[in-house]
């Protein structure tokens, strides 16, 4: 992997944790991804109008868009429903762990293979991931179905991003994430009609009030993925990008630790050495 490419990653992956960080806080996770969604298409239709792209070239590669569709629909689904349900330092790991998914989907029914490297590196990422939030006591099999949406919004993760290299082959990436956030928009909504128990907040602002409250992590949720879609249009290989994305994870632990005192010092910085050692290994032995 090119370092200016390992660049944009990695600041990607410094962005990624501060918008979760945010969403994890909204009282409806679910209202607040909508409103999410809604400001990413909004930049993405300022971004496309001021780039002059091509909208319409997304009608050639409709099945990829679909994918992608679906993918983020998986992950987007899981996750609001994981953050509703469980710790986010617990699966917060488990999300992020899509390299694994990627290279076995890759492996097994695309045809690639992985040099020694990558696969050592991949696997040094993902385990320094799990030990970095690991902490005792943690029992991930005591909520089965926690479990399984965090691995299935990983598997989210996995797919939408195989479906986005390929894209971006032929799209540039404001026109991708047009395209697909706009089809996601009635799906969220429609979710959040048909359920019949509403969300109490803790205070009186309104609901326009805390949509308005979702711009800056909006616009930086598009600013991370606009980076991942440019670094696959740049030519960063799949399962590499999001193996290094695993620098989201130290990330966030260092803001918590900053800001809420964490404890267990050393073994995570054991882990985050892990971690940073695996991201080493993909990008200068890539």
């Amino acid at each position: 992997m090119e370092p200016y490419i390992a660049g944009m990653v990695l600041l990607s992956a410094a962005i990624h944790p501060l918008w979760n960080v945010l969403l994890k806080n909204e009282p409806d996770p679910q209202l607040g991804y909508l409103g999410l969604t809604v400001v990413l298409v909004v930049c993405a239709l300022i971004h496309t109008i001021m780039s002059g792209a091509d909208v319409m070239a997304g009608t050639h590669v409709l099945p990829l868009i679909l994918l992608s569709w679906c993918g983020q629909v998986l992950y987007g689904t899981c996750l609001t429903a994981t953050y509703m349900r469980g710790d986010l330092s617990a699966y917060y790991p488990i999300i992020r762990a899509s390299p694994v998914f990627i290279v076995a989907v890759g492996f097994l029914f695309l045809g690639r293979t992985y040099s020694p490297f990558v696969l050592a590196g991949i696997a040094m990422a993902v385990a320094g991931g799990f030990l970095l939030l690991y902490r005792r006591g943690t029992h991930f099999f005591s909520e089965p179905l926690t479990l399984g949406l965090a691995l299935a919004a990983m598997a989210g993760t996995g797919i939408y991003s195989i479906a986005d290299a390929q894209l971006m082959e032929t799209l540039a990436p404001e026109v991708q994430m047009l395209w697909v956030e706009i089809l996601l928009i009635p799906y969220y909504l429609t979710l959040l009609l048909r359920r019949r128990t509403h969300t109490r907040y803790p205070d009186e602002r309104s609901i326009v009030a805390r949509a308005a409250m979702l711009i800056v992590p909006g616009i930086m949720a598009y600013a991370s993925y606009y980076l991942i879609l440019l670094a696959f249009k740049w030519g960063g290989e799949v399962a590499a990008v999001t193996a290094v994305r695993q620098a989201s994870i130290p990330i966030s632990v260092i803001l918590g630790g900053f800001f809420l005192r964490e404890g267990a010092i050393l073994r995570r910085l054991f882990a985050a050495l892990l971690l940073a050692a695996g991201i080493v290994v993909i990008v200068m032995l890539g």
